[in-house]
């Protein structure tokens, strides 16, 4: 996946802490900002959503 992108809160102090976000038409990736060299968590596109969802609760 080479379409990484950070979050729209990364900014100016903590925006170097973030996570990076890259898809596919199947699957999403994320990894640390910091340490993109490091291993990434896939997840099957259609359960991001409902990851991201549970997350916020």
């Amino acid at each position: 996946m080479d379409n990484w992108r950070k979050s729209s809160y990364s900014g100016e102090g903590d925006g170097n802490e973030c996570v990076e976000v890259a898809d596919s038409p199947s699957r999403i990736a994320v990894r640390d900002s910091k340490d993109p060299a490091r291993a990434t968590l896939t997840f099957p596109a259609e359960v991001f959503t409902p990851f991201i969802e549970a997350l916020k609760k």
